[in-house]
């Protein structure tokens, strides 16, 4: 598989000065004191091959969109160089280029032909841009006038009109609303399916896993981790919980299957064993039917002194996406101050309404209505279970969700 984007040793520093003095001596070449160096990014080195789709996480500061600056060319990076082998096209600011003056038509012209197209082959594509968008008849007022979500719209629009061999996205599509969000989410997909290389940064664990096949996790303007989606998305999640404490740890172990399990936690309460069982016999299964009554069984230990426990769940699919998941918080059930030294069992009761195919469960113990201030002990794949179907009707999907069906006879009308 051939490489379009090659990044060797890169390095990005932003220079800070002691005063305006200092910086004019530095713009003339004359010497300057007390200058600061402040790297952003440091000694980076990845590839990504054609027809790749690779997401780029990590918390705010990180570097992310620093390192797709310089790999769009808006940005120079201080040390190493980046290598690209293709037309790149780039989302990263609302409206980059773009002059608030003008209309979204006459912005969208501009556009297109800053990106080598004629006049001509600008001009036919306007209309499509124009379909996209749907911003109705403020494509013919000045962007001035738009909310940031339509010129998000119009920027998308004029980026995707010609399928780039690269298609780099930054956090900027966040501003759309959840329609024009998901109906971009299409475009990128359809844009990948016929072969254009992506790159994009979302903090949308949902969308990273559907479109990429490899994550890269930045800490401190280094890659710390690159892998799977679904193993680098799982680290992720972990290592935000309880930031700044440092009692708080976080571990990834390769199962017998080959799956890496994330587990996290400052240890005040430990999971000790996660099972599922059939809700009416009270026996261990590993393999459940639609509709079936079934309990899950968690059980764990109380190791210190603790204000509060909240214990909970995610039933997750075999892509590692969420499908269900609530805790005790939710339920109104928190204990209050237990006992270090007690085993506490917590039995969740429910139907399987789910489909055929391969499920897991996170399990978490923590403070408060998420395990993000007081994570205690979170454990991934703590349980892996399948379903089959043994007696319902055939459907898809991942809820088994039965409808009534009521077909009312034709009254002659009209509709």
């Amino acid at each position: 598989m051939s490489v379009l984007i090659n990044v060797e040793n890169l390095g990005k520093a932003f220079r800070t000065y002691p005063n305006a003095t200092q910086r004019i001596r530095s713009w003339l070449g004359l010497p300057t004191r007390n200058v600061k160096d402040i790297w952003v990014l440091k000694n980076l080195n990845f590839q990504v091959h054609a027809g790749e789709a690779v997401g780029l996480v990590g918390e705010n500061g990180a570097g992310k969109s620093t390192l797709l600056k310089m790999i769009a060319g808006t940005l120079a990076p201080t040390e190493g160089g980046i290598q690209l082998f293709g037309e790149v096209r780039a989302i990263l600011e609302l409206g980059m280029g773009f002059n608030g003056e003008f209309t979204g038509r006459e912005n969208a012209r501009h556009g297109l032909s800053m990106m080598g197209m004629s006049a001509e082959e600008a001009d036919s594509l306007l209309p499509e841009v124009e379909a996209f968008a749907e911003v109705g008849d403020y494509f013919d007022r000045p962007l001035r006038t738009y909310s940031s979500g339509m010129q998000m719209r119009v920027t998308f629009a004029v980026a995707t009109a010609r399928r780039p061999q690269v298609l780099i996205v930054d956090e900027a599509l966040a501003v759309g609303d959840a329609y024009f969000q998901h109906k971009s989410f299409e475009k990128i997909r359809e844009m990948q399916r016929a072969g254009t290389t992506l790159l994009i940064v979302s903090h949308d664990r949902g969308a990273i896993q559907r479109i990429c096949d490899r994550v890269i996790l930045l800490e401190h303007g280094e890659i710390s981790r690159e892998g799977d989606p679904e193993v680098i998305m799982d680290y992720y999640n972990a290592m935000l919980a309880n930031k700044g404490n440092q009692k708080h740890t976080v571990h990834s172990e390769e199962l017998e299957d080959g799956r890496v399990a994330t587990t996290s936690g400052t240890g005040e309460a430990t999971i000790q064993s996660v099972t599922l069982h059939d809700a009416n016999s009270g026996d261990p299964i590993e393999i459940a039917t639609v509709g079936q009554e079934v309990e899950l069984k968690v059980k764990l230990d109380i190791n210190e002194h603790i204000d509060q426990l909240v214990v909970g769940y995610v039933i997750k699919d075999r892509l590692r996406q969420d499908v269900f998941g609530t805790n005790t918080h939710l339920l109104d059930q928190v204990l209050e101050n237990p006992k270090p030294g007690q085993t506490q069992c917590y039995r969740f009761r429910f139907t399987c309404n789910l489909g055929e195919g391969s499920y897991s469960t996170s399990v978490a113990a923590h403070a408060d209505d998420t395990h993000v201030r007081h994570n205690y002990h979170w454990k991934d794949l703590a349980c892996t279970f399948e379903v089959v179907n043994a007696n319902k009707k055939r459907f898809l999907g991942v809820a088994w969700i039965p409808p009534e069906l009521i077909i009312e006879p034709n009254s002659g009308d009209t509709p």
